[in-house]
């Protein structure tokens, strides 16, 4: 198996070279920053043009703001290093505030949109002067755009490294931080556009069911971006394995080791980006001494640790084969 497929098995493990946290540290600073000044220029720009899909579009980043302060939570507190009462380590926990954080889009921002969207249509709305609204949207798009670019950039580099295709390692990678700025500042751009669409029908019909529409369809986005960020956190909080193709190169490898005569049960967990627990039930050949198998575990971990670097612990255990008799 070569490097390059090794290191691209692994992606799906964490980032090969250690988890980002600093990077991605990085790039949630800057998509907090983006989203506070945006939220209250979108408010002013709301409250004077009386848009609801821009009152949306507040709600929308006031909600993102929120998002970002708790994945920076996330990235804090899951760095710790493991302790006598956490021997595992603080890796998942970061999945435990990125899930808030999509209950908070949700929550913050969804519920809010779709609500004003459709008060907005039963009893109607005063469409004030549009022209605050426009320019304050394309401000917004243009640090929209500045924040999703570092994002990407990102995410570009970790796929190219990893020898990924981009949409790939976004479906895969556990550094859900860099995700959820992605998917957010992307669902912000398509958000912007919804509400200049809004603004531009009240304005050209004089009718505020073009506003109210959007401020609904805005708010089904954020339903969506909310639902696929908590599917993913949840999914590693549970606690997922590898995929089948980089279970099928461990086991390959654990078998490679000469005093090894079959890997009985194989167990992986992702515990966070950079972070991977193995553990296996071994059966060892008959004729290896107990400083032999000793020795076959240390030769077994530093293989896996070589191959894949995202693997942090290895636990094996000697246990004999099937159908064998006890002495």
């Amino acid at each position: 198996m070569g490097s390059a497929e090794d290191a691209g098995n692994a992606e799906d493990a964490g980032n090969t070279a250690g988890d980002g946290t600093g990077e991605s540290t990085v790039t949630v600073l800057v998509a907090a920053g983006a989203n506070l000044g945006i939220a209250a220029a979108k408010t002013v720009g709301g409250m004077v043009s009386g848009s609801s899909a821009m009152l949306s579009e507040a709600a929308h980043s006031v909600a993102d703001t929120v998002t970002e302060l708790l994945l920076l939570t996330a990235l804090k507190r899951s760095a710790r290093p493991a302790d006598e009462d956490h021997p595992l380590g603080h890796g998942q926990e970061r999945y435990v505030w990125a899930l808030l954080a999509s209950v908070a889009t949700f929550v913050g921002g969804a519920v809010f949109s779709v609500y004003d969207g459709i008060h907005t249509l039963t009893h109607g709305e005063e469409p004030g002067d549009p022209l605050v609204s426009y320019l304050i949207l394309a401000v917004a798009f243009l640090l929209e755009g500045y924040s999703l670019r570092t994002g990407l950039r990102q995410a570009r580099g970790e796929a190219a490294r990893l020898h990924r295709p981009l949409g790939h390692y976004l479906r895969r990678t556990p550094d859900t931080t860099v995700k959820a700025v992605v998917m957010e500042d992307s669902a912000a751009l398509a958000g912007l556009l919804l509400a200049a669409g809004g603004l531009l029908g009240g304005q050209l019909t004089g009718s505020g069911v073009w506003d109210g529409v959007a401020a609904i369809l805005i708010g089904l986005l954020l339903v969506y971006v909310a639902w696929v960020l908590g599917r993913s956190n949840a999914q590693l909080l549970i606690g997922r394995s590898l995929p089948p193709d980089v279970r099928d190169a461990v086991r390959e490898r654990l078998r490679a080791v000469p005093q090894v005569a079959d890997v009985l049960e194989l167990v992986t967990l992702v515990q966070g980006p950079g972070e991977v627990l193995i553990a296996a039930k071994v059966d060892f050949r008959d004729l290896a001494t107990a400083t032999e198998i000793e020795w076959a575990c240390e030769e077994a971990e530093r293989d896996l640790r070589a191959r894949f670097p995202a693997v942090r612990r290895v636990f094996l255990d000697p246990t004999p084969g099937r159908g064998r008799a006890a002495p």
